[in-house]
């Protein structure tokens, strides 16, 4: 299974791949009908520390702690993708406080959300990766 990796030393800092991950994730086939004067809610978070910026998303982990933490069964790993059925989250966000990279969060609506490799989404391959102007995040 390809997992996103993230190339720190060429990331802008410039934030398209939230946007994009937004928009891939919101439900609307245009870009500005789905971002514009609204909230947006990626799936990617890009964090800055000093000089150093990079994106943080779902590693894919091979013994994820966050599935081993869902008390109602809503994360699963299929196909080496872990997803999350929002209908089965309770929100408790056990595996928000679980995960060790930060990647999972509290969506709208109260269910837990993160990185799904845009594999729901209709999209097909991670938009973060295919957006990236300095191909800062890649898929291998």
């Amino acid at each position: 299974m390809k997992k996103i990796y993230v190339q720190e030393e060429w990331c802008l800092r410039c934030r398209l791949c939230e946007y994009v991950c937004a928009f891939a994730n919101s439900g609307y086939e245009d870009m500005s009908a789905a971002l514009k004067d609204k909230p947006i809610n990626p799936l990617i978070n890009v964090e800055e520390n000093g000089k150093i910026s990079y994106a943080v998303s779902c590693r894919h982990c091979d013994e994820p702690s966050c599935v081993k933490s869902c008390i109602s069964g809503a994360i699963s790993k299929i196909d080496g993708v872990i997803r999350i059925d929002r209908d089965k989250c309770v929100g408790c966000f056990t595996c928000v406080l679980s995960c060790p990279y930060g990647a999972v969060m509290a969506g709208p609506g109260g269910a837990a959300m993160k990185c799904e490799l845009c594999i729901n989404n209709g999209v097909g391959s991670p938009m973060c990766v295919k957006y990236c102007p300095n191909r800062a995040i890649i898929l291998k």
